[in-house]
């Protein structure tokens, strides 16, 4: 069986080797970088999971996981490492699409079991393209058809409640702030407020019936689907 690739980038070089002993020790597979320039020559679509601190010197963290979803467009989950743990930073590492936080000082048992968790809940993260649809429960997302059924009854949506509703289906229990879905879904408009995906939200919940409960509003941070 194939070791799942991780990349610990933090500038404290003690740090990453007690991280890379034991998390290759756990059966994974570890890249170091001590900055996130260095990260950012040597990351790929290999890489399944990225620890990543903020405070280094040179480009910070935040700035480098910008990169990554912005102008990379890897969706690689993200796990930050950092000694900023204030509700303002956890919110801003969430935004840009973090997909866990671990304030230091941590044991080294917390991250094995926090990369382990994110793994299992973003392993279909990344779809095939020859996937043509997605199954939740009773719920059948056509990707081609663009056509959604629940118990067999067809779900009549907009293009961007299909497109919002999906990108959520795709990763289930992950978190996707209001600016996720507006890189996503609204990448041809123009300025659009916040308040835009809420309003999507609320009549997409609305159309889905009871099944709506599955969208949940995580207070501060953004959406996800629960199954």
């Amino acid at each position: 069986m194939e070791r799942k690739k991780i990349l610990v980038v933090d500038d404290e070089e003690d740090l990453c080797e007690i991280l890379q002993f034991n998390l290759e020790s756990e059966g994974f597979a570890v890249d170091i970088a001590n900055s996130a320039e260095q990260a950012l020559k040597i990351i790929s679509e290999a890489h399944k999971l990225i620890l990543l601190d903020v405070m280094m010197e040179g480009m910070s963290g935040f700035k480098m996981a910008e990169k990554v979803r912005k102008e990379m467009h890897l969706n690689i989950p993200i796990i930050f490492l950092t000694a900023k743990d204030t509700e303002n930073d956890m919110l801003t590492g969430f935004s840009l699409g973090a997909d866990d936080y671990i304030p230091k000082p941590f044991s080294i048992k917390e991250v094995s079991a926090r990369v382990k968790a994110v793994l299992k809940r973003t392993g279909n993260q990344d779809l095939p393209e020859t996937k043509q649809t997605i199954e939740a429960g009773e719920l059948i997302i056509d990707l081609v058809s663009k056509n959604v059924t629940l118990k067999d009854q067809p779900i009549l949506l907009t293009k961007k409640e299909f497109e919002i509703l999906s990108t959520m289906v795709k990763s289930p229990n992950r978190i996707f702030s209001r600016e996720d879905f507006l890189t996503r879904v609204w990448t041809d408009d123009g300025y659009v407020l916040e308040r835009t995906v809420d309003v999507h939200i609320t009549r997409l919940r609305k159309k889905l019936g009871d099944f709506g409960k599955h969208i949940v509003n995580r207070s501060g941070y953004g959406y996800c689907f629960e199954i």
